[in-house]
């Protein structure tokens, strides 16, 4: 009974903590306008995702087109892919993907100043929210469209929600498991390369005191 209750109790736990997960503060931050164009001036945020995982980056910036500052957004991978190029952003910006590697991505500002006005440090403020898997689903456009109940839409959201907890730590597993097999070939490929210096020094050694004798012999040293 004991064992049941603590089974329940941690259940309990973890379903109020995926529930409370997806209400976390947005990223806030000020970018200060810069003139000039250049990866130097951009600022990145990075985060890590799956493969086939839909994204949606929101981005509230403040200030107004045509006030000397100028926002741009770019979103990318690790590997060279473009999700998104937003020039001259103002106000609520939303941009939506889906991956196409297990990867890291970075979402990039950029503030050019465009021309100089009576205000001095020009800056615009940055808030940024980056939701991903279940967190990036419209729940309320499913539960109104399936005419699901709201305790069956948590539901919902909670079950995809443990899915890719469970397909992150199975991802991880065998990125474990490569590394290892990668560490094990390494320390072989090692193992037989001291092998073979080892021979080939004692086998040098050899050879010199062969050479060395033979030198003497001819010398009449011995």
């Amino acid at each position: 009974m004991g064992s049941s209750f603590f089974t329940l109790r941690s259940l309990l736990g973890l379903l109020s903590l995926l529930l409370v997960f997806p209400f976390s503060s947005a990223l806030k931050f000020d970018l200060p306008a810069l003139s000039g164009h250049g990866g130097k001036n951009e600022r990145c945020i990075r985060n890590f995702v799956s493969s086939n995982q839909l994204v949606v980056v929101t981005a509230i910036v403040s200030g107004h087109r045509g006030d000397g500052q100028s926002v741009n957004m770019h979103i990318k991978d690790a590997l060279g892919n473009e999700y998104g190029r937003p020039k001259d952003i103002a106000g609520e910006t939303r941009q939506t993907f889906t991956s196409l590697a297990d990867t890291a991505f970075d979402v990039c500002f950029e503030n050019q100043l465009v021309s100089r006005q009576a205000v001095a440090n020009p800056s615009r403020h940055v808030e940024l929210d980056i939701d991903i898997g279940a967190d990036a689903r419209d729940w309320n456009s499913i539960q109104a469209h399936e005419k699901l109940k709201p305790v069956e839409t948590d539901l919902r959201r909670i079950e995809e929600l443990v899915s890719e907890v469970v397909n992150e730590m199975e991802y991880l597993r065998l990125r474990e498991q490569r590394l290892r097999d990668t560490n094990e070939s390494t320390n072989e490929r090692v193992k037989w390369f001291a092998i073979g210096t080892m021979g080939m020094l004692v086998g040098l050694g050899a050879w010199q005191v062969v050479y060395l004798r033979a030198y003497f012999r001819s010398k009449h040293l011995i």
